[in-house]
């Protein structure tokens, strides 16, 4: 992976961590017990507007966060000579934040994420990681944020996630940059404390930074209380 030097000195690192810290306690706060409507049945389209609200209105003005908090946000592309969108995409939340002379837009791309592969690869592939690669999230950006919505025991989940990137197809589709040992990710993570580990990904030049990657801080929330994907035999809801 590129060394951490110039770059990172040019990322507004202090508001980034703020903002992370803030979505992680409003998740913990809102997750701490079963709520009607945010749960593990909760669509993730459900749980980031609802953790977006509660962030901005509560968590974030009691950390004095002067950025702006979006959820849903449009992003894309548009033909100038027609006016037609010719892409379109929504971000599941997103921090704004500038000063005279940084600025930044830290998206964070959330996944509902049990132990079945199908949710791997969801997280993985290009409905997710790939989406920070080869897609337009986070276009011009150093940093990003995933983040697995833990409907499993974290050690029966991440584990899997990291051993996947070991895979050389995958390793080649989401242009990992290894690490000085020869490591598909980092970890622990350089930027955030409390993500599990990073990645790093060429991109292409209209899409990237100026120094060329971009680099992804994975982070895994629980829910306070046992809940698991598995159904019981009968079929009925675990």
């Amino acid at each position: 992976m590129t060394a951490p030097v110039d770059w990172l000195k040019a990322f507004p690192i202090q508001p980034a961590t703020e903002a992370v810290e803030a979505l992680r306690e409003g998740w913990s706060k809102l997750a701490a017990r079963p709520r009607p409507d945010f749960n593990p049945k909760t669509k993730e389209d459900g749980l980031t507007k609802r953790l977006k609200i509660y962030v901005e209105n509560h968590v974030a003005r009691e950390r004095g966060l002067l950025g702006m908090w979006a959820a849903e946000d449009i992003i894309g592309d548009i033909d100038p000579a027609t006016g037609a969108i010719v892409e379109e995409r929504r971000t599941d939340i997103v921090y704004g934040w500038n000063n005279d002379v940084q600025a930044m837009k830290l998206v964070f791309e959330f996944k509902r994420l049990g132990k079945q592969k199908k949710h791997r690869d969801h997280y993985l592939r290009d409905q997710g990681l790939g989406r920070f690669v080869t897609g337009i999230y986070s276009r011009k950006q150093a940093v990003a944020a995933m983040v697995g919505v833990l409907l499993d025991p974290e050690d029966d989940v991440v584990p899997l996630i990291r051993k996947a990137l070991e895979d050389i197809t995958l390793a080649t589709n989401l242009r990992l940059c290894q690490t000085p040992d020869g490591q598909p990710y980092a970890r622990p993570s350089i930027l955030f404390q409390g993500a599990d580990f990073d990645t790093e990904h060429e991109r292409n030049a209209s899409l990237a930074p100026t120094h060329g990657t971009i680099r992804v801080s994975h982070f895994f929330l629980p829910f306070g209380y046992p809940t698991t994907t598995r159904k019981p035999r009968n079929g009925a809801e675990a």
